[in-house]
């Protein structure tokens, strides 16, 4: 495989229209930052001077968090904007935030929001580089990454591997980065959990659909179980969260069925007793606090190669239109 010297573009929006090659050196890269982390001192000067900004406009814990402390690894300064008392809650617009805070002096914007796109739209119209932190039911491109990055340190490759995808698919972003990245690097990836959160037409990402986790489980590499978000569902899915869990939550007696070095992954916050039972969440298969721990890894690998030994006035021009 050809490795490239660096990404192409001065924005992470999403693993759709990263190359393979892109992807293996965030990897890659990934690996040489989690050494840095497990340092005593976990701190290099590569970013020394470059200012980051989060602009969440939905709640984070994890991925806010780990974006700060992988920013502060490299040295960099991070403002974390507050919207509630910010000129968001008094109408501004995204673009107009996005150009104020750039002729501030930011470098880099890091952007959840509740609309498919809006990290796209904001990456137009800026010479800053803007991070996707997860955009409606788009892409989560960072989890992504980082759920592959801990599967590699489980079984050195996801090639020919199968992967399941459980859970609420039609509103998760999560498993839309997951299933980009998991078939371009050769994974087989299997969605599972009731026709009422399968989006139509999924197969065309190339993935298997499957409404029944006893017949897919036997013969799994990874388990990856995605929380039921109740909070962006307008109606109904499913008859209780007793009867989802029945059909597609992970308990030990189904766990016994499984292969003995499956891997369990969940991206958080977990539904306890609905997606897991604690006994799987607490248990030897899981790799749920790795996968948290290796975000901090693969974020900072992100800032590196985006940012690292730029200036904001070698990023290429960009429309304003």
């Amino acid at each position: 495989m050809n490795k490239v010297k660096g990404l192409k573009s001065k924005d992470l929006l999403g693993l759709k229209d990263l190359a393979v090659e892109e992807i293996s050196l965030i990897l890659e890269t990934a690996r040489s930052m989690k050494e840095v982390i497990s340092r005593p001192i976990p701190k290099v000067p590569t970013l020394l001077g470059k200012h980051l900004v989060t602009l969440f406009y939905e709640p984070s814990t994890r991925t806010r968090t780990s974006f700060n402390l992988a920013a502060k690894v490299l040295s960099a300064n991070v403002t974390n904007v507050a919207l509630s008392s910010s000129s968001v809650s008094k109408g501004e617009t995204l673009i107009d935030t996005v150009k104020n805070l750039e002729v501030m002096g930011t470098d880099c914007l890091i952007i959840r929001h509740g609309l498919g796109g809006a990290p796209h739209l904001a990456a137009r119209h800026t010479r800053a580089s803007i991070i996707n932190a997860g955009d409606g039911f788009n892409e989560h491109p960072t989890q992504g990454l980082l759920d592959i990055f801990t599967m590699l340190d489980k079984k050195k490759s996801v090639a020919g591997k199968k992967a399941l995808i459980v859970g609420d698919i039609a509103h998760s972003r999560v498993a839309r980065s997951n299933i980009w990245g998991l078939t371009k690097l050769g994974a087989h990836v299997t969605v599972v959990g009731p026709p009422t959160l399968i989006p139509a037409g999924i197969e065309q990402l190339g993935v298997k659909v499957s409404y029944d986790l006893d017949a897919e489980l036997k013969d799994a590499d990874f388990i990856n179980m995605l929380r039921i978000q109740r909070e962006r569902m307008a109606k109904s899915f499913f008859p209780s969260l007793e009867e989802y869990s029945e059909l597609f939550g992970l308990n030990a007696e189904r766990m016994r069925r499984a292969k003995k070095d499956v891997i369990v992954m969940h991206p958080g916050p977990i539904n306890r007793g609905v997606e897991l039972t604690s006994e799987v969440a607490d248990g030897p298969y899981n790799v749920i606090l790795d996968q948290v721990t290796n975000g901090v890894a693969v974020r900072a690998a992100i800032l590196f190669l985006l940012l690292g030994g730029k200036t904001r006035r070698n990023h290429r021009a960009v429309s304003a239109k």
